[in-house]
């Protein structure tokens, strides 16, 4: 019998599956062999059909597309609780002087701890803004198997910037082009290297043109923080007499390969100017909450990808399910309540950002973002057989409502298993947690915060 079954590497069989036009198939088999899904099949033909030496028994689960964090800060573990309820501005007051104190081994213990706490809330791809010592990053996020992609911090102006955050144009570029040359495509293709801009008002035009040029020579992306704070925008207009977006337009360097995290203060000719360029979106729901609600269904309705982001764990974890619960309800207040419209942002338009939208801002929809055959097997399995989730009229609205993160059961990333049962199968997290927290000590007397 088995001569006439097809090998795959892996098996996950009697699920159900989250399929990508938003329905669910029960009892569903899915394939995997050489890192991607080669079928999705009723169990009673996939049992037929397939052999696998790893078999993963998923009855009482969903399979899901792994959630995407589009913007966060894998150093910012170690300031878990530091910044809330503090004044503006808390980006150059306490978070840069916070990153410029950093150690090697502190970026390390960090970036161990946030992959740990992404891997446990469901998230199997992320994009790290920038900052320093990310060949450290690297390495972690190498050993944890999930997909990533990152960039240096680069900054080179600002006069509450630490000088130890800001470097010379050419050194800046230099750097990054290392890191990408070191590390792009490493860990079996998982983790890609871009390129960045902090914000605009810590870069020149010089370094924004060359970022953007090393940026298309490499065939990679841009990720900046953009439309963030008022000031920024009262920086722009003083100094260029352009908002942000149109101050990067005016330098010609916008394109398909930018991100524009957060994008909270968008006029209504930015938006045209993201529709324009196909630049995307990423939305942090938590952190932007206290700045501003964000124009997204306008940004929608014009068909820019938008993707969401934690910001980091500063601001409130790393929880991509907590993000679209509270996207929810800022929609449904700030644009729902005014216009008589309650289905404004409904739980579909909400995971679909979490997930593909995702994918499309880090320009990986063609590998990951749905479950598809061909694509890669980057997929986490939630225990639905549980009172806050079942009996339910719409798993998909039950998925932004009342699922958790520690729902999560399994995770699979480029066909591999990294958590099972709620066990990180690649990193020790009993020896994680006690060495952030010896790291916070020590950070704590040395730096004082």
């Amino acid at each position: 019998m088995d001569i006439l079954r097809k090998h795959a590497d892996l098996l996950i069989t009697d699920c159900s599956v989250l399929m990508a036009d938003f329905t669910i198939k029960e009892n569903q088999t899915i394939a995997i062999k050489d890192a991607r899904i080669i079928d999705i099949n009723d169990t009673a033909i996939g049992d037929k059909k397939y052999t696998a030496a790893t078999q993963l028994n998923a009855k009482g689960k969903l399979a899901m597309p792994g959630l995407v964090d589009a913007h966060m800060h894998t150093c910012q573990q170690l300031l878990r609780g530091r910044i809330t309820d503090e004044l503006p501005m808390i980006w150059t007051r306490i978070m840069v002087p916070y990153e410029s104190n950093l150690t090697a081994a502190d970026v390390s213990h960090s970036a161990q701890l946030c992959c740990l706490e992404m891997i446990k809330s469901g998230t199997t791809t992320f994009a790290d803004a920038g900052g320093i010592y990310m060949d450290k990053v690297a390495e972690v996020v190498i050993a944890s198997g999930l997909r990533g992609v990152m960039t240096c911090s680069t900054m080179d102006t600002g006069h509450n910037i630490p000088a130890a955050m800001k470097a010379t144009k050419d050194d800046l570029i230099r750097a990054n082009k290392a890191l990408y040359h070191n590390f792009h495509g490493s860990g079996d293709g998982r983790l890609h290297v871009w390129f960045s801009l902090r914000s605009i008002i810590t870069c020149t035009a010089e370094l924004i043109t060359d970022v953007f040029a090393a940026a298309a020579e490499h065939k990679t992306g841009v990720h900046a923080h953009m439309n963030e704070y008022p000031n920024e925008i009262s920086y722009c207009l003083e100094h260029y007499r352009k908002r942000p977006l149109e101050y990067l337009e005016s330098l010609g360097v916008l394109n398909p390969n930018f991100v524009s995290a957060h994008s909270i203060m968008l006029s209504e000719n930015e938006m045209d100017i993201l529709k324009q360029y196909d630049s995307k979106v990423v939305h942090c729901p938590a952190s932007n909450s206290g700045k501003g609600i964000p124009k997204t269904p306008s940004l929608l309705q014009k068909k820019i990808t938008v993707a969401l982001g934690t910001d980091g764990a500063a601001h409130s974890g790393l929880s991509v399910f907590d993000q679209m619960k509270i996207f929810k309800s800022l929609m449904r207040a700030s644009w729902g309540v005014p216009s008589s419209d309650p289905v404004v942002m409904p739980s579909q338009t909400i995971v679909a950002m979490a997930t593909s939208g995702g994918a499309a801002a880090l320009l990986q929809q063609a590998e990951t973002g749905t479950l598809e055959v061909g694509k890669k097997a980057d997929f986490i399995l939630i225990d639905t057989d549980q009172p806050h989730i079942q009996p339910t009229h719409n798993l998909v609205n039950t998925l932004v409502e009342s699922v958790n993160s520690k729902d999560v059961t399994d995770m699979i990333v480029n066909g591999k298993i990294i958590m099972q049962n709620r066990e990180v199968l690649t990193l020790d997290e009993a020896k994680i947690l006690h060495d952030s927290k010896q790291a916070l000590k020590r950070m704590a007397v040395r730096a004082g915060i």
